[in-house]
């Protein structure tokens, strides 16, 4: 048998990747330690870019960087398949109009005021571009104005979440109306992008593969991920050397790069996003282990290394070639991204108030990627010049520090207002059900009395307070209610105990849970009259569903990556004595039981609602959203 050599070089210089390598490990370090939460990482990680590419990268030849620029293009196309799995398909779907759309409809409906807010947003920028060319000449305001009315979801949604707002009603407007605005954005100069370079000529037609692609692949991933044989093939493929998953997801980016480098390259932008998009349909991302495989792969290697050469490429200098309009250009484009933003936003304010609809408009105004991408590209055409590029860059900078700094100021953080669930005792317990509820869309507290844990369980980006979970003077703080649960897990199982009497007794409150394992513990507790788990017990029934019912409880712990079940109280009048198969249900979403009083039953299509009833369902995170929308709201 014949063994070919392989031929590999060593001639490539690895001393630049480890400098970029080690400023991608050493911010999030300086940020944590730091403690520096309203910062994102990607600004620090542009300017320390900037400053090596000053200071140790700039002698070094052209050719020693020719690696790391491609690695920061993969990292480029791979933040815009990010952005594009950020999209939640099913709320925009379930965002459709369903009845006459009148002004109220269209002021309530998130997709349809994101519409509204974005084109109100691109006639402002369109004037803008105009106005900015009064202080210096702007060759192609149509673009500029493109470049403008970007914004990033991949900021605002952090800082929703770090408010608890991402699963509001308020939340869901901003996040529906800033992924409109990405997708529109991208389309957009998507097209204008080769409009300039083509001209208007037949080959403009050629986008529309892309297009065409995107439906065939969504229409095969419909008709066969559905079948059994597939995903027992995908589970068997998924773990070890395998990976079946993140091997299909890169060839799925491939597929439509190179695709959009056949049609131009100026499109590249458009296949990695909408690559994105396509796996967001088939993907539950509040729990997929895909989302946690591909995050490690972009937001650990290959995304820092884009936002590191964007800071190395950085050329202040070119800000010169404005010479005196310098400052006034900068400071009115200030004035324009912030006023393209909050003007339009504002037509919130008739639901939210004016407080919440500028807050919206000051956090929308935070731009990053696209702003970047859209100049790097009108750069490289000509439409751009340096100087302009070097001003979106430096306009990312600023709006990514100022806007989540407002937003805050405007809406702050208000953890202890509403329902919450308080955990006594930071044990690793706690933590899986805080990440658990989560899932759930319900915030969770800490009570935790050890310092070191405590800091812990906030690095894990956790609310904890550091305080005596057996003094009734922690949960005054705490601002407890009767309506919020809490949930007892210290190690100590006779503080457990102990703290649930208090709450009992010295409260009044009802609402506690705790766990136990001993025969002893359980009698306090079953005298106390407070709700706990048998731990022994819990193993055991595992155990047994494992021997019994296998089938069914593998079912459910491997379908929990997909759906969830929960009990649902119907407070929503309009909907007492409907039948079941009047209201149109969430397709990912089925009604398991109805209680009634002591009464149990399985539901059936003539089976009539009444306000009062617990209804318990199953369903993705979307159709339980669905559910309480339908069920819960009165």
């Amino acid at each position: 048998m014949l063994f070919l050599p392989l031929n590999i070089s060593f001639d490539f210089e690895y001393y630049p990747l480890l400098i970029v390598a080690s400023i991608a490990v050493l911010v999030p370090f300086l940020l944590s330690s730091l403690r520096i939460q309203r910062i994102p990482g990607v600004i620090i990680e542009i300017i320390a870019g900037y400053l090596v590419g000053k200071f140790l990268l700039n002698d070094l030849p052209a050719q020693h960087l020719q690696s790391l620029d491609f690695l920061a293009l993969s990292g480029f196309m791979f933040l815009m398949f990010l952005s594009g799995l950020e999209i939640d398909v099913d709320q925009i779907r379930q965002s459709l109009p369903k009845r006459k759309i009148t002004g109220r409809t269209i002021q309530e409906n998130p997709l349809l005021i994101g519409v509204v807010i974005f084109i109100l947003a691109l006639f402002l920028s369109y004037g803008f571009a105009h106005l900015l060319n009064c202080v210096i000449h702007i060759q192609n305001k149509w673009y500029f104005a493109l470049i403008m009315v970007t914004t990033s979801v991949g900021i605002i949604l952090p800082v929703l979440k770090s408010q608890n707002e991402q699963s509001t009603r308020f939340g869901q407007m901003v996040i529906t109306a800033a992924a409109i605005a990405d997708i529109f954005s991208i389309i957009l100069f998507s097209f204008t992008a080769f409009i300039l370079k083509q001209g208007f000529q037949a080959e403009l037609l050629l986008i529309f593969v892309i297009f065409f692609v995107f439906y065939l692949m969504y229409f095969l991933g419909m008709k066969f991920t559905g079948k059994a044989w597939i995903k027992r093939m995908a589970y068997k493929l998924s773990h070890a050397v395998s990976q079946i998953q993140i091997r299909g997801t890169i060839f799925l980016i491939l597929l439509f790069v190179v695709l959009a480098q056949f049609i131009g390259t100026e499109i590249m932008l458009l296949g990695a996003f909408l690559a994105g998009i396509l796996i967001s349909i088939f993907m539950n991302k509040s729990r997929s282990v895909l989302l946690i495989k591909l995050d490690g792969m972009g937001y650990g290697f290959f995304i820092p290394i884009f936002f590191i050469m964007v800071g190395v490429h950085f050329d202040e200098a070119a800000l010169t070639e404005m010479s005196n309009a310098l400052f006034p250009f900068l400071a009115l484009l200030f004035v324009a991204l912030y006023a393209i933003k909050i003007l339009p936003a504002l037509l919130w304010r008739h639901i939210f108030g004016t407080k919440k609809a500028l807050g919206a408009g000051f956090l929308m105004a935070s731009r990053l990627s696209l702003i970047i991408a859209a100049s790097k590209i009108g750069l490289d055409f000509g439409i751009i010049t340096p100087g302009m590029n070097a001003a979106f860059v430096l306009m990312a900078v600023v709006t990514c520090f100022v806007s989540p700094v407002l937003y805050n100021l405007i809406s702050p953080n208000k953890i202890l207002e509403g329902d919450k669930i308080i955990i006594v005792g930071g044990s690793s317990t706690g933590v899986l059900l805080a990440r658990r509820m989560n899932m759930h869309g319900r915030k969770s507290i800490f009570v935790e009395q050890n310092q070191a844990r405590c800091e812990e369980i906030r690095t894990k980006g956790m609310h904890v307070l550091h305080a005596n979970g057996k003094e009734a003077n922690t949960y005054h703080k705490l601002k407890i209610k009767q309506h919020n649960f809490v949930v007892i897990v210290t190690e100590d199982e006779q503080q457990n105990a102990e703290i649930a009497y208090m709450l009992k007794k010295q409260l009044g409150h009802s609402r506690v849970i705790t766990k136990s394992s001993s025969a002893t513990t359980e009698r306090q507790l079953t005298g106390y009259q407070i709700e706990y788990i048998d731990e022994t017990q819990l193993k055991a029934t595992a155990i047994e569903n494992l021997i019994t019912r296998p089938a069914t409880y593998r079912a459910l712990l491997e379908s929990f990556e997909n759906f969830h079940i929960e009990d649902i109280t119907i407070l929503n009048r309009n909907i007492s004595k409907s039948k079941i198969k009047d209201i149109p249900f969430h397709k990912d979403g089925e009604l398991i039981l109805i209680k009634r009083g002591a009464d149990v039953n399985i539901p059936h299509g003539y089976t009539t609602l009444q306000t009062g009833d617990v209804v318990t369902v199953m369903g993705t995170q979307t159709a339980l959203d669905d559910f309480r929308d339908k069920f819960a709201k009165n």
